[in-house]
């Protein structure tokens, strides 16, 4: 009978273990983004509007939630790609909030298939819906824009369990060609 060779096989038994780990780490993760995803459509059917977070953390804590933000001004305009109610491309307009405070927060105004479209908004208040970023989506548009895709979180990929399944199908399969080699190796 063949020797097994103990270094190699230490090898393969360590990568194949912390293959096995990910995997369960990967299930672990699947249930922690269900429970987010189902905090993020409670927040969406939520119809009680919230006044714009100041910090970071409630930012988190609120999205999905229909908000509003009092703007003393407006810096910063630009665009970034984005798509309308109806699904079409184009550009979400976006602006620097100034609040009275000095901080800024960002906002999408509106849509539009121009970049840099509506520049005439300086401000005032807006309502809409706390996107990741963090960004207030504006609910109905301004300055003349067309409406916004309202931030939707079903569009968030929930691809822990695939993940979880490739890497137990990695352990497996290193596994079995490990086999193979000293099943091959054996008949030399």
């Amino acid at each position: 009978m063949p020797r097994i060779p103990v270094l190699p096989t230490l090898l393969v038994l360590a990568a194949a273990g912390v293959m096995v780990w990910l995997g369960f780490w990967q299930l672990r993760r699947l249930d922690e983004k269900e429970a987010l995803l189902a905090r993020y459509a409670s927040a969406q059917t939520t119809s009680e509007e919230v006044l714009w977070p100041r910090d970071k953390a409630a930012q988190e804590q609120l999205l999905y939630r229909r908000a509003r933000i009092d703007c003393a001004g407006a810096a910063n305009r630009s665009s970034m790609a984005g798509h309308n109610a109806a699904g079409e491309s184009g550009m979400a307009q976006t602006a620097e909030c100034v609040l009275a405070d000095g901080s800024r927060a960002l906002v999408v105004l509106g849509w539009s298939r121009m970049p840099m479209a509506g520049g005439d908004w300086n401000g005032g208040t807006l309502h809409g819906v706390i996107a990741p970023g963090p960004r207030l989506v504006a609910e109905p548009s301004v300055a003349g824009l067309e409406a916004n895709a309202i931030p939707d979180p079903s569009e968030i990929p929930n691809n822990h369990l695939a993940y979880a399944v490739q890497w137990f199908a990695f352990a497996v399969t290193a596994l079995v060609i490990y086999a193979l080699a000293l099943v091959k190796r054996g008949r030399k």
